[in-house]
């Protein structure tokens, strides 16, 4: 990573910081940040156990295992996430009864990502199937995620009033996904120093560092274009099951 992209990821980390820690703070929009949590958390579990039975095809148990598990991990951190709105009286939408594009044609924004499309940039659909996904991409670009997301979610925890039982649920399970993440980015990591010499495994991180950070710019890019308004992922009311359906979107 050179020098400019390293003080733009130091940018980008801390206004995404600075946004996520205010956003989840305010109860206005704290309903709206949890449920893309939820989206994102239980959409990558699909994804995850399908590399996993992948791995295993291919005989790498190791990794065929720390997929199974990172699946279970994330499978309940959507749990805890929807938990967290049914406390408020909250659900994520149901995104099949929503068009895919609006009246003049253009795609929902809750169903398209700036941040993804620019992360992946290169790569089309079909290449980041679990199917058809390259390892070494896959391990890379999944290893920032997973770094990042274990500091993010720390940072919006420690932003969380601690005199109301709602927030103090909710902090409890921020800092236990966030444990949960760190483990992840660890595995992910060790994945990679299985394949390559470090000096390699340095270069590939740092490639995936530099789309984060381009990926971040369109994120906000995105976001001053809308004025900060955030596409609402939520509706009043509790889910009528306990235990939430699988969403099949991931939402950044």
């Amino acid at each position: 990573m050179n020098f400019f992209t390293y003080l733009l990821h130091l940018a980008g980390s801390s206004a995404s910081a600075y946004i996520g820690a205010s956003q989840i703070r305010d109860p206005l929009t704290r309903p709206n940040v949890i449920a893309g949590f939820q989206l994102a958390e239980s959409g990558s579990v699909p994804f995850l156990q399908a590399l996993s039975d992948r791995a295993a095809a291919e005989g790498d148990t190791w990794l065929a295992e720390k997929l199974a598990r990172h699946a279970s991990d994330e499978k309940r951190h959507g749990q805890i996430f929807a938990q967290a709105l049914k406390r408020i009286n909250k659900q994520v939408i149901d995104f099949k009864s929503i068009p895919k594009t609006t009246t003049e044609g253009k795609p929902d924004e809750r169903r398209r990502s700036p941040f993804f499309e620019a992360y992946f940039q290169g790569y089309p659909p079909e290449a980041i199937k679990p199917e058809n996904m390259d390892w070494t991409v896959f391990m890379a670009s999944t290893y920032i995620l997973e770094l990042d997301a274990s500091k993010d979610f720390v940072r919006m925890a420690n932003v969380l009033p601690e005199d109301e039982s709602n927030s103090v649920a909710l902090k409890k399970g921020l800092l236990s996904i966030a444990e949960d993440e760190t483990g992840h980015a660890a595995y992910l990591y060790e994945a990679l120093q299985r394949r390559f010499p470090e000096a390699t495994v340095q270069q590939i991180v740092d490639e995936w560092r530099t789309r984060k950070v381009n990926a971040l710019l369109a994120m906000v890019s995105n976001m001053m274009q809308k004025s900060g308004k955030m596409s609402s992922l939520v509706q009043d009311g509790v889910p009528t099951e306990e235990s939430e359906e699988e969403s099949e979107l991931a939402v950044a």
